[in-house]
C-alpha cells in the first residue's frame, strides 16, 4: 500500500468540502489532523480514506 501526503486542495476534492468546513471538523476532532511539514499542512492519504470509509459506514447504518 502506498501512502501519499495530500495537500488541502486534494483533500477538499476528495471529501467535497471547503477549507472552512474541513478545519471546523478538525477543531471538533471529527476529521484527521494534518501533519505540518515546514509551513504546509499535509494529510496521509490513508487517514483521509479511512475517514471517508467511516462516513460511508455511518451513513449506511443510519439508513437502515
Amino acid at each position: 500500500m502506498t501512502i501519499r501526503l495530500l495537500n488541502r486542495i486534494e483533500v477538499e476534492a476528495l471529501v467535497g468540502m471547503r477549507k472552512s468546513k474541513l478545519y471546523a471538523l478538525i477543531k471538533a476532532g471529527t476529521f484527521p489532523e494534518p501533519i505540518k511539514i515546514g509551513g504546509s499542512s499535509r494529510w496521509p492519504s490513508s487517514d483521509v480514506e479511512e475517514w471517508i470509509a467511516t462516513q460511508i459506514a455511518l451513513h449506511r447504518e443510519l439508513s437502515t
